[in-house]
């Protein structure tokens, strides 16, 4: 096994830790017989976390790993860390960016640039940790965790897919890879991208969106209305012969119906490999062309470029010596739209065919962008500047060697994380940590609109919240499903929230508190369902894991947190409506993340009601917040369904609201307890948009 190491004070602690971890990876003749305390299957990030932590709780462990490296995408090119609000990491997940920070920190580990001279992020003097790095010192501080707690690590071993998994009622005894190897124990936590142990052991999960009904969302299921980012700015020709629609599709674009917005669907966000690219000529080698290239394979990419549209197609996050970490952008970029459907569920072989197929067309497209003809000069006179990396993932040709599974399984556990938890307006109260990234889906698919041009769907990225917990009910099984199984990754969440959750350092932080709790199951004799929150929320707290925010409440500081108004608040993410399908939060103060509203058309024809659960029958202030503009329309009718009847009002939205800054009066009403009263919001008649932010009903007293 080869290190991948810059600095010779660090090599030689990484080679000591190697040696360790060499001698441990061979598996034991006897492991069919040795029972460990906590099985660990899948060396992601998050994997290395949960091993680490079973190790400081004093218990006995062993980890398995698939693939030949430990890391996930956290050590195959994922360099530019996404969570953000960093401020919500702590654990051993903040011990390992504190590790890239000390790495970086040695003037003698920059060798093709000077430190000073880097212009990249996440290196700020002021933090305690570094947020950027290049792949091969993420493995080796991985390495190094593993090495420094002497914990057996199985490389190359996959799980039987037909007979892996052997339960005693809802208790897993063993897991049985391909090989025949068998590993016993009393605790199991799956750490993988795609959970396959806890789909074997008979867990519930979900492929694919879910409806917005399933969960009470809103930018769940498919999301035509909000195709914005990522998107073709130009009209682009679908057809093989442009402009016959009998000559068929060019290829990466379906026939098929993109369906209606709010449905849900087994699609899956597209994935694609986090490139490490360099510019630096000694370090450069040109971008490898497939065996197998087909031009036609990006024919709409070249299109694309003919029509006008000169964006470079791919974003380089710079890291450390003139390095980078290099995402998708714009319509038609490093992710494969549509081509990983049958992942997440597939057999081996499937996955490797749709691995190869990634490989291919993101090799294929990066030597396209340099070198073919009909590729705009200036773009091509860009890609030729940079090519892979030399010297990184020397073991798979300079290639990354963790295809970007952004989202495979995802368990249905005792707690399902939902739009309304990224919002706010729903807390977990058993947090194992927080999430802070935005609600992230990239796309979905590709297809062809009415007028007969191409476009993509499903890319959402909706932010401005502060930092939330994720409830412990949300990394373990249904109860009478499996009462030893942690899935801190492919963890119980819906499509959108699961957007937000799905970032590596969140991982890490699931993988300890995973094993954390193991442990306590363990010596407590008890289903994972039934560990004593109290007890473990303690233990946390003193491994220094963030379990709740306590910085500013609003992402945006022309947001107010729902959780910060006086009464009962319905929110635009928990409302029926018919259209107000267009989303704002531009023009402040508002609540939440944003506002809805009707876009200035379809007069008459769009309402949104907002329906409180009363707790009391009793008179109530009904309180209506929207955010002023030039634009807004002074004549908003607005309906308050109560106990006495309806009363109408209009509503003039140019005024600035009296109340808090955020809301104006609709007047007291007596309302019965529960759900029968109500405020409708329409657009008939009005003379401007109209806002649709947020009702609050206050207790009056008697």
């Amino acid at each position: 096994m080869q290190i991948e190491s810059e600095s010779d004070t660090m090599k030689h602690l990484y080679t000591i830790a190697i040696t360790i971890v060499c001698l441990l990876v061979t598996a034991p003749a006897h492991a069919q017989e040795k029972v460990y305390d906590i099985v660990i299957y899948g060396g992601t990030s998050g994997g290395v976390a949960a091993a680490v932590q079973a190790k400081r709780m004093g218990k006995s462990v062993i980890l398995i790993e698939p693939t030949k490296f430990l890391g996930g995408l956290t050590t195959g090119g994922l360099g530019a860390t996404d969570i953000g609000n960093k401020g919500a990491i702590g654990g051993i997940s903040r011990e390992f960016y504190q590790r890239i920070r000390k790495h970086y920190d040695d003037e003698s580990n920059w060798k093709h640039e000077k430190k000073s001279d880097f212009k990249g992020s996440g290196h700020a003097p002021n933090d305690d940790a570094g947020w950027t790095f290049e792949p091969h010192v993420a493995l080796a501080i991985m390495n190094a965790f593993i090495a420094e707690n002497q914990i057996p690590v199985i490389y190359g071993q996959r799980l039987d897919l037909k007979n892996g998994v052997k339960k005693q009622g809802t208790r897993i005894t063993a897991i049985t890879m391909e090989s025949g190897h068998t590993y016993a124990g009393r605790m199991f936590i799956d750490a993988t991208y795609e959970g396959d142990l806890m789909a074997k052991a008979g867990v519930s999960y979900h492929v694919g969106r879910e409806a917005n009904k399933t969960y009470g969302e809103t930018l769940n299921g498919i999301q035509v209305g909000n195709a914005t980012k990522h998107q073709f700015a130009r009209k682009v020709d679908p057809y093989v012969k442009p402009g016959d629609p009998t000559s068929g599709l060019v290829p990466r674009v379906t026939a098929e119906h993109p369906g209606v917005d709010g449905e849900g669907d087994h699609k899956v966000q597209a994935y694609n490999y986090r490139l490490c690219a360099t510019d630096r000529p000694e370090n450069r080698r040109p971008w490898p062309k497939p065996a197998n290239y087909d031009e036609k394979q990006y024919e709409l990419l070249l299109r694309n470029f003919e029509a006008g549209d000169l964006r470079r197609p791919w974003n380089p996050v710079l890291m450390p010596n003139r390095k980078t970490d290099s995402n998708n952008n714009f319509a038609f970029s490093t992710d494969n739209i549509g081509m990983n459907y049958d992942y997440p569920d597939g057999d081996y072989a499937t996955r490797e065919k749709i691995v190869q197929e990634h490989i291919d067309y993101q090799q294929g497209l990066m030597w396209t962008l340099a070198n073919h003809p009909r590729v705009p000069r200036e773009i091509r006179d860009h890609f030729t500047t940079w090519g892979l990396a030399k010297d990184e993932f020397l073991d798979s040709d300079n290639w990354p060697r963790q295809l970007y599974v952004r989202e495979a399984r995802r368990m249905i556990g005792q707690y399902v994380m939902t739009e309304a938890n990224c919002r706010g307006s729903r807390i977990a109260q058993m947090s194992v940590g927080m999430a802070a990234y935005t609600m992230d889906s990239h796309n979905i698919q590709r297809y062809v609109t009415k007028d007969g041009h191409v476009l993509n769907e499903g890319d959402v990225q909706v932010g401005g919240f502060p930092p939330y917990p994720i409830d412990y009910g949300s990394i373990v099984p249904k109860a009478g499903q499996c009462a030893n199984l942690f899935v801190p990754v492919c963890l119980s969440s819906s499509h959108i929230a699961f957007g937000s959750i799905r970032m590596e350092p969140v991982f890490m932080v699931m993988g300890q508190s995973a094993a954390t709790a193991a442990a306590m199951a363990i010596d407590d004799n008890v289903d994972v369902q039934q560990v004593d929150y109290a007890k473990l929320r303690i233990r946390l707290l003193a491994d220094k894991q963030v379990l709740e925010w306590t910085g500013p409440r609003a992402g945006s500081a022309q947001s107010i947190a729902v959780r910060d108004v006086k009464g009962i608040v319905v929110d635009d993410t928990q409302v029926e409506r018919e259209g107000f399908d267009h989303t704002g939060h531009t023009v402040g103060p508002f609540i939440g993340v944003g506002y809805r509203h009707d876009g200035g058309e379809n007069r008459g024809k769009q309402w949104i009601r907002f329906t409180p659960d009363l707790p009391a029958a009793g008179k109530y202030e009904v309180r209506l917040a929207y955010s002023t503009h030039a634009n807004r329309a002074t004549n908003v009718p607005v309906a308050i369904t109560h106990a006495g009847g309806k009363t109408e009002v209009k509503v003039d939205q140019k005024k600035p609201p009296t109340v808090d800054k955020a809301f104006v009066s609709l007047g007291v009403f007596t309302f019965e307890k529960g759900k029968a009263g109500s405020v409708q919001i329409g657009n008939a008649e009005v003379n401007g948009f109209v806002i649709a932010d947020a009702v609050v009903f206050v207790a009056v007293a008697e």
